[in-house]
C-alpha cells in the first residue's frame, strides 16, 4: 500500500480519533505531509512481516503540550534532523519509520521524514493509541530501551538522551521540551525488524486510514458517520467494542499548561431533561469519563470528543464553551489490556483510585456492538 493525497486525509481523521483527545491536531502535519507528497510522490507502507529481521525502524513524534503546538508551528525540518543524528549514532541507515503513537498529529509525524529518506513507514504504532508519556510505549513495556533518543526542536537545537531506565528517559526528555519552548519532536525506541514485528501494535496505520475512509464515504454518501466509523472500528481488529458514551453541550472547561502536559477536565451538560451530566479528566489525552459521577469509561480504553453533526474529532486543546458534542468510547487493543501493560496505562498510572473495567463491561455493550 503506498499512501496518497486520499489515504492522508483518511489517516488524519482516523489517527485524530485514535489519539482519544491528544496526539496533537492532525491539521497541521497533514499539511506538512501533502507538500512531501507534492514533492516526492506517494509514500510507501510496509507490514511488519515484510520488515528483515536486521533492518532499523525508528518510531517517531512530538513530545510536549498540545497546547503549545496549536500557535508554536514546527519548521518542518525537524523530523529529518533527528533522524540524521539517529544514524550517525548507530552507524547505519535508517530502513524504515514509524509512529511512536499512532493518534493525532503524531500518527503523520513520520511522513515527512519517510518522503524525504526515501524509506517507507511501518503500518504499526507503539501505542494504538496516544498516552501522555514516552515509557507507556509497549515497547517499554515489553522491556526494549528508549535510548538512544535525539530531540529536536524548530530553531535547529538537538539533544541526545541516554538514561538509567525509560522512566528517567521520560522525565529528562520532557524537561528538555520544556526547554524547547513547550514542545520538541522526539526518535525514540529504536528497533530491529524483528523487534518491531514482535511488539510493535501491527496494523494501527492501516486501521487509521480504513476509519477515515469510512466516516468520509459516509459524508459523502449521506449516510451515519458515527455508524460507519463503528463499522470500521470493529473491522479493524484492533478496537473489538465501540459506541457513543453521551450526547451533549459544553458547559465547563478547566485546562492549563502544566509541566509539559495540557490538564484540566471538561463538563458536558446532556440534551433533555433527563440528559445528566458528564464529565472527563484529561492529560493531553481524556483519561477517563464519568456521568453523574459513574464511570463509563478509563483509559487504557479511547474516549474521543466529536461534533455531534460532523463526526469530526476534537482533541483536548481545541475543546470550547458551547461546543455541541458526542462522547465516544472505544475498547482498546487487546495488547494494552494484559495486567503488565495496565500497570504502565491504566487508571492508577495516571493516579485514579478505581481499578480498570473494561468499557463493555461499564456500559453493557456486547461483542458484536
Amino acid at each position: 500500500m503506498r499512501i496518497d493525497r486520499t489515504a492522508l486525509a483518511d489517516l488524519a481523521c482516523g489517527a485524530a480519533f485514535l489519539g482519544s483527545g491528544g496526539g496533537g491536531d492532525p491539521y497541521y502535519a497533514r499539511l506538512l505531509a501533502e507538500a512531501e507528497l507534492a514533492r516526492h510522490g506517494a509514500i510507501g507502507l510496509v507490514a511488519l512481516e515484510d520488515l528483515a529481521d536486521d533492518a532499523l525502524v525508528v518510531p517517531c513524534g512530538w513530545i510536549g503540550a498540545p497546547t503549545v503546538s496549536v500557535e508554536k508551528l514546527p519548521s518542518g525540518r525537524e523530523t529529518v534532523a533527528g533522524l540524521r543524528r539517529m544514524e550517525r549514532i548507530l552507524d547505519r541507515r535508517i530502513d524504515a519509520v514509524m509512529p511512536v503513537e499512532i493518534g493525532g498529529g503524531n500518527g503523520l509525524a513520520p511522513l515527512t521524514a519517510a518522503a524525504q529518506l526515501g524509506v517507507p513507514m511501518v503500518d504499526a504504532d507503539g501505542m494504538g493509541r496516544a498516552f501522555p508519556e514516552s515509557q507507556m510505549a509497549i515497547f517499554n513495556i515489553r522491556g526494549l530501551s528508549a535510548c538512544p533518543s535525539v530531540l529536536t526542536d524548530a530553531g535547529g537545537s538537538l539533544v541526545v538522551v541516554e538514561s538509567v531506565d525509560n522512566l528517567a528517559h521520560e522525565r529528562i526528555a520532557r524537561g528538555v521540551s520544556v526547554a524547547m519552548g513547550g514542545i520538541a519532536h522526539m526518535a525514540e525506541y529504536p528497533l530491529s525488524g524483528r523487534q518491531a514485528r514482535e511488539h510493535a501494535i501491527g496494523g494501527s496505520v492501516s486501521a487509521a486510514i480504513a476509519i477515515g475512509a469510512a466516516v468520509r464515504r459516509a459524508r459523502g454518501g449521506g449516510g451515519d458517520p458515527f455508524a460507519a466509523l463503528f463499522d470500521a472500528l470493529r473491522r479493524s481488529g484492533l478496537y473489538a467494542r465501540a459506541g457513543v458514551l453521551f450526547d451533549g453541550k459544553i458547559v465547563d472547561l478547566e485546562r492549563e499548561t502544566r509541566n509539559g502536559f495540557s490538564v484540566g477536565r471538561v463538563a458536558i451538560e446532556g440534551f433533555g431533561e433527563d440528559g445528566g451530566r458528564m464529565l472527563l479528566e484529561f492529560q493531553n489525552e481524556n483519561l477517563v469519563a464519568r456521568r453523574d459521577g459513574q464511570v463509563r469509561a478509563m483509559v487504557p480504553d479511547l474516549i474521543t470528543v466529536m461534533d455531534r453533526e460532523t463526526a469530526d474529532s476534537i482533541t483536548t486543546e481545541r475543546l470550547k464553551y458551547g461546543q455541541r458534542v458526542k462522547v465516544v468510547g472505544a475498547a482498546a487493543p487487546p495488547m494494552l489490556r494484559e495486567a503488565r501493560a495496565l500497570d504502565f496505562v491504566g487508571p492508577a498510572a495516571f493516579g485514579f483510585a478505581e481499578g480498570y473495567v473494561p468499557i463493555e463491561a461499564l456500559n453493557g455493550w456486547d461483542a458484536g456492538r
